[in-house]
């Protein structure tokens, strides 16, 4: 198994990150590219088993991802993409983690994904995730979070 990570930190605290993106729908509100998000059978965007239908851009591309787990306690949510599958992975599990920096009332934020591949793609993916996707979204939550928040920033 495959594990993909990427980290940084922000001006902002947890709870208002937290704040942001603990709706497993909100994708299109700060994550850049992503024209639309909606959970399907009406479930709500914290509720474990709801399954969204993200729209990259103006395409005909769509990520359906289903939740595992979503604490608010932890500040943290687990998903899995679901078939088709997007990428020539398996079994992509992916956790979104935020938790406070005391100092500074900072947030330091995690994304990472385990999944399976061919041994050869390895290092491909596991830069791919972290770099073009994890990377690009955070960079998108930090540009919403000082336009939302900008007496925050230093």
């Amino acid at each position: 198994m495959a594990k993909s990570y990427y980290s940084t930190v922000f001006e902002q605290s947890a709870e208002q990150v937290w704040a942001v993106i603990r709706d497993f729908n909100s994708y299109p509100v700060w994550f850049e590219g992503v024209s639309e998000s909606h959970i399907k059978d009406g479930k709500a965007g914290d509720a474990v088993g709801a399954i969204r239908d993200v729209r990259l851009g103006e395409t005909d591309v769509h990520h359906i991802q289903r939740l595992l787990a979503h604490s608010d306690i932890e500040r943290a949510y687990t998903y899995e993409f679901c078939e088709p599958f997007p990428y020539p992975t398996r079994n992509c599990q992916m956790t979104l983690c935020v938790t406070p920096i005391i100092d500074g009332k900072r947030a330091f934020v995690e994304w990472w994904v385990t999944f399976d591949c061919e041994p050869a793609e390895y290092e491909h993916w596991t830069h791919y995730f972290a770099h073009n996707v994890y990377a690009k979204g955070l960079e998108s939550l930090r540009s919403y979070l000082e336009s939302k928040y900008p007496s925050e920033q230093k």
